[in-house]
């Protein structure tokens, strides 16, 4: 108390005028979520950065291809270069659903260099591929805001892709 009293009396002599203390604890956490809801509470809204409904200035297929291309290079490390490159080839509301249960069909193209690359990918059965398919499914359907989406994901070689210009 001491101290907050003496913050806010070298706060008067420099022009400073408090809206209100809250004592924290970094160390211990305490009061760190209630300093965070004061400070919210006193911030004004900022412009429109975004239109509604955009929750970044990417395209949503390059969104997509992210995520993909993320969990298939999760956990792998020197056996696969980061060599893996993703194309959405479409997405598509599918259109024999009732309308409270919207399902979306993502269809999306990853390709690597070599066909020993590929065996990785797709891994023993596809236990690999399924891993990633399951992992970005998931990140894709936060990303749609909690749409349901049906992946399917083609493992494809394009030999020396990263030397093509196109």
């Amino acid at each position: 108390a001491e101290r907050l009293a003496e913050l806010t009396d070298r706060g008067r002599q420099v022009g400073i005028e408090w809206a209100e203390g809250v004592p924290v604890s970094a160390v211990t956490g305490d009061q760190v979520a209630l300093l965070a809801e004061r400070l919210i509470a006193h911030l004004h809204e900022g412009p429109v950065l975004f239109p509604d409904g955009d929750a970044s200035e990417e395209p949503l297929e390059i969104s997509i291809a992210e995520l993909i291309r993320e969990a298939a290079l999760d956990g792998v490390q020197d056996e696969l270069p980061h060599s893996i490159a993703v194309v959405v080839d479409e997405i598509e509301v599918r259109q024999d659903r009732p309308p409270d249960r919207p399902l979306t069909d993502v269809r999306a193209s990853l390709f690597v260099e070599r066909d020993t690359q590929k065996a990785i990918v797709i891994g023993k059965a596809g236990s690999r591929l399924k891993q990633v398919g399951t992992r970005a499914r998931k990140e894709i359907e936060l990303l749609l805001l909690g749409v349901p989406v049906y992946l399917d994901i083609r493992v494809k070689v394009a030999k020396d892709w990263q030397k093509d210009p196109k």
